[in-house]
């Protein structure tokens, strides 16, 4: 066998790599990927390792060295600086010089008789100012003479000198080199895939009349107060023409009122369909104007995608082939047997005109997204295929790779993994249903450790139009402040449906939960203003999490030890621990609770002799605290959570003006 026919560098164990790599990591703008891999060699010489990564469309890979952390292996990271696709490998070599020099110094040290090798390193000096040019190759040589010289001594400290190693990693012996078999893609989204706080209306729900359907116009007056309680995304259910042919009523109601407005998730009417809004709302141009608006406050405008129609849907005469029919030649309606949906039209996604039907699909998509949208929830896309939806996000992140898909998908837990496989930027998650301090944890701990944060970003939501859990139902106004805590501090992106839910609307069918008299089937007319709101704390916690790095991202979540059950404490800190946020939340929305909680000053850079400041930024309290273990106690009706601002260093004497 020809030596090059083989490679003594074996590279294995590549991290992260998700389904053999044919599934992309996900990062967003300024994130750091961080790459660990075995790279090791036969026999006992030394081996380099560098990361490679490069962007797609460039041809020359970038290079960042990796560190070894024992036991073969690797570690280096790179950041991602632009929208779009990444790739990043690993390749090793042979370190012939470095294993020399590590011999080298062992026999000098031990008294041995060194001048044989320093005749083979000056060799490897030689080579190496072959492989240079100009002043680099000029020196290179100059080295190598060096070694040849009679004062021992002089020559191993040459060759020994950090000079030496700096030139010789610069100009290496690539004969040996190695370079891992596989491309690992990483995709790579704006900041907001990864840091937004959400805030759900329904823009008929603002008219200036109780009963009266509202508009885009009437909208436009609510936007200020959304802004200044600090969202930065404005998300509408579906804005189109509803259906008539079995409309449903006040509470799913199958026998409407007369003047009942519908489910706007069924959608299409002789008015129009996906790409039109419904007329009483305004037209296309009025949302254009609205979306200008929302975002001069600094509010980003997100619509639902909702694939399936009304039995009045234009689709329905234009396409009857992208339906199922039954055996009677009626439509077949959407059903999740028990229930049935009988006021939607599901798309048939195993028709034999699919393709065009895909494309029909997009072409909805790429509308909304020429009248200003750049985020979409996607309603319930676990009923779709997987390929739809790799080939439909692919797609538009082709031509607008800035777009955010939500995934609304409370399906079966691989499914849900799945979708965000396939490309869908956040998605959904079971927070809503996870109470106790075992749940969250937990759970937490799935969704931040190990592979599956590599692709998937959990947005939080406590409440949506759909769920009204049954801890808000009976927690009172505290369940809702302590769900919005958690849900704004534990995931970095987070939303809440309004104003019912700082209004702290806790009404529900009975045995369900649901919300009685679901603003999905009928127009409100919120008192936004109404007395025990909780717009104040909304408002705060969105400023914290804003000022804040340490709240911006999910993957840096620690849980703290706490000596009672229905405490729960976690800390959260950015990269050089210069913001250090300490949470601690009180679970019991009905008791005080009280205990004793331990903060790892060690990890925190904070000395075990030395006091530091506590600022709880959501109570606006200071508390100095020393050492690990400390005593909290939370009353749910005054003080349900504590949010604090670790300040390591106290001010002393010397930081008096008189200290001399």
């Amino acid at each position: 066998m020809d030596k090059e026919e083989y490679n003594r560098v074996i590279i294995e164990g590549v991290e992260p790599e998700i389904d053999c790599g044919s599934t992309p990591i996900k990062r967003t703008v300024g994130e750091r990927v961080r790459v660990q891999a075995d790279v090791f060699c036969d026999g006992r010489d030394e081996v380099v390792a560098d990361l490679l990564y490069r962007r797609e469309g460039e041809e020359v890979w970038r290079k960042a060295p990796m560190s070894a952390l024992g036991n073969d292996r690797w570690e280096g990271e790179f950041a991602v600086e632009e929208l779009g696709n990444y790739y990043y490998t690993v390749r090793g070599r042979v370190d012939y010089f470095g294993t020399w020099r590590k011999d080298l110094k062992k026999k000098y040290e031990a008294n041995r008789d060194v001048k044989p090798d320093l005749l083979i390193g000056s060799n490897h000096l030689q080579m190496a100012s072959e492989r240079a040019s100009g002043i680099d190759s000029d020196e290179l040589k100059g080295f190598s003479k060096k070694l040849k010289q009679e004062n021992q001594e002089a020559a191993v400290d040459v060759a020994l000198s950090d000079e030496v190693r700096k030139l010789m990693d610069k100009y290496p012996d690539r004969g040996s080199e190695t370079t891992f078999h596989k491309e690992l893609p990483v995709l790579v989204d704006r900041e907001k895939a990864l840091f937004s706080a959400w805030y759900e209306i329904f823009p008929r729900s603002c008219g200036s009349e109780p009963g009266k359907h509202g508009s885009f116009k009437d909208l436009e007056r609510f936007i200020p107060k959304i802004a200044e309680m600090g969202f930065d995304v404005l998300y509408f259910p579906p804005i189109h023409p509803v259906g008539r042919t079995n409309r449903r009523g006040r509470n799913n109601s199958p026998n409407p009122e007369p003047k009942a407005p519908g489910s706007p998730w069924s959608i299409g009417n002789e008015d129009g369909g996906h790409k039109s809004v419904h007329p009483e709302l305004g037209t296309v141009e009025d949302f254009e104007e609205m979306v200008k608006k929302a975002k001069g406050k600094g509010l980003e405008v997100a619509l639902d995608l909702t694939f399936n129609c009304s039995f009045d849907h234009p689709y329905i005469d234009e396409h009857p082939e992208w339906f199922k029919w039954r055996p009677d030649d009626k439509l077949q309606s959407a059903e999740n047997p028990p229930k049935k949906y009988e006021d939607v039209v599901p798309f048939d996604f195993e028709t034999e005109k699919w393709r065009e039907l895909w494309r029909e699909l997009k072409s909805i998509v790429l509308f909304w997204i020429d009248k200003g949208v750049k985020i979409f929830r996607v309603d319930n896309p676990h009923t779709k295929p997987f390929e739809f939806w790799d080939w439909l996000i692919g797609e538009v992140r082709e031509e607008h790779p800035e777009v955010v898909f939500l995934s609304e998908a409370f399906t079966r837990p691989k499914v849900m993994y799945k979708l965000a496989k396939v490309g869908f930027n956040q998605s959904y998650t079971y927070f809503t249903w996870r109470n106790t301090k075992w749940e969250l944890k937990q759970y937490l701990k799935e969704l931040t450790r190990g592979e599956l944060r590599e692709y998937f970003r959990p947005n939080f939501w406590p409440n949506t139009p759909d769920i009204l859990p049954e801890y808000l139902q009976y927690g009172g106004r505290p369940a809702f402040i302590i769900r919005l805590v958690l849900a704004a501090t534990l995931s970095s992106n987070y939303g809440i449906y309004g104003p019912a839910f700082e209004l702290c609307e806790n009404e529900a069918l009975e045995d369900k939960e649901e919300y009685k008299n679901s603003e999905k089937y009928e127009i409100k007319n919120w008192e936004w203003d109404k007395p025990g709101n909780i717009r104040k704390e909304v408002k705060k916690i969105n400023k914290i999490r804003k000022e804040n790095e340490a709240l911006q991202t999910p993957w840096n979540l620690e849980f703290y030890e706490v000596d009672n059950e229905e405490v729960i404490a976690y800390g959260k800190t950015n990269e050089d621990l210069t913001n250090i946020i300490l949470v601690i939340v009180n679970l019991d929305p009905h008791h005080t609770q009280s205990g004793w909680v331990r903060v790892p000053i060690e990890d925190l850079g904070i000395p075990p002799y030395q006091p530091y400041l506590v600022h709880d930024l959501f109570n606006e309290e200071k508390f100095v605290w020393n050492g690990e273990w400390n005593y909290i106690e939370l009353d749910p009706k005054e003080k349900p959570a504590h949010i604090f601002l670790v300040k390591k260093k106290l001010r002393r004497e010397k930081d008096f003006d008189y200290f001399v």
